[in-house]
């Protein structure tokens, strides 16, 4: 029997469109449409001669995007990843165009709460995880051939956990006695592995986070699709990401302050600050969600939003 996902939640929706400065007449692109709360919530301020673009790998999204664009023909969708950014953009003629470009970076809701994807420890399913089903080859493909070495760098990397060689050694004893196919297999795994809890996170958590990442290549994609964004964005366009941990983040946070501090140039050098040809300046603070957000929506506690605006 199939889950019925939950109810998407979009993260930091107000926050997210005060962010963008969202303009009537503007183009803006959501390069994770997920199911559409944060594009919808734009769209609703766009007049007539608006334009709105949709990226999503998930074919689930491109379902509902689908019929978002049926019902508004403001509204586009393309299948891909928002890697390939620029190419979506371009094949509509927008390039240099966008006045806001938002990445909310990670997994949704309905991912999570689908057993059938594989994302979730916390629901028996076959242990696929990827965002797009028809690409690529699933979590257990990778873990039945991948060398321990290679998981213990991704688990330790990429899930920040530090008993990552144990549990990668644990997996690869294992499947040499049975294949390692559903979620609840590998979390029991890691599990019997970890010899040390954290209050309130089941111990498999930063090790389906880390395979996760890797099977998708979420940090590369997340680099990609950062440096296409600037040349796609108009002059006074706006780039909004919403991270979920702190390996994005790190990424987004040093991203922006490199293009905010301009041509890397000695400190002695004889050069005003403008002169360095910054490529954007930072908007505020990083934003996180508030008490009331959080009550309604726990999975809203690690989110991280920040915006850079493109000087030239």
């Amino acid at each position: 029997m199939t889950d019925k996902p939950s109810e998407h939640l979009p993260v930091l929706l107000d926050e997210t469109v005060t962010a963008l400065a969202v303009k009537a007449d503007g183009i803006y692109v959501d390069g994770t449409f997920g199911r559409g709360g944060h594009a919808r919530a734009v769209l609703a301020k766009l007049s007539d001669k608006g334009r709105m673009l949709g990226l999503d790998k998930d074919p689930d999204a491109i379902n509902s995007a689908n019929a978002l664009a049926q019902q508004d023909s403001r509204f586009f969708i393309e299948q891909c990843s928002f890697a390939d950014l620029a190419s979506a953009v371009s094949g509509h003629l927008w390039q240099g165009q966008v006045d806001g470009i938002l990445l909310d970076i990670g997994v949704s809701s309905p991912q999570l709460d689908v057993a059938e994807r594989g994302f979730s420890f916390q629901k028996d399913g076959p242990l696929d995880m990827r965002m797009n089903p028809d690409v690529g080859i699933s979590a257990a493909q990778w873990l039945a051939k991948a060398d321990m070495d290679e998981i213990a760098t991704v688990i330790k990397t990429l899930g920040e956990e530090r008993y990552g060689k144990r549990i990668a050694r644990a997996i690869v004893e294992a499947r040499d006695e049975t294949p390692i196919t559903t979620t609840h297999q590998l979390a029991k795994l890691v599990d019997k592995a970890s010899p040390s809890r954290e209050k309130n996170k089941h111990p498999a958590t930063r090790t389906f986070q880390a395979i996760r990442i890797h099977i998708n290549n979420e940090l590369g994609d997340l680099k990609l699709g950062l440096e296409q964004a600037l040349d796609m964005l108009a002059v006074g366009g706006r780039l909004v990401v919403i991270s979920f941990h702190s390996l994005e983040d790190r990424i987004v946070k040093r991203y922006f302050r490199d293009e905010a501090l301009g041509d890397d140039l000695p400190s002695d050098f004889p050069i005003t600050a403008d002169q360095l040809n910054p490529r954007v300046k930072i908007i505020g603070k990083a934003i996180k969600a508030g008490e009331q957000e959080l009550g309604k929506n726990p999975r809203a506690r690690s989110a991280v939003l920040r915006v850079v605006e493109k000087l030239a």
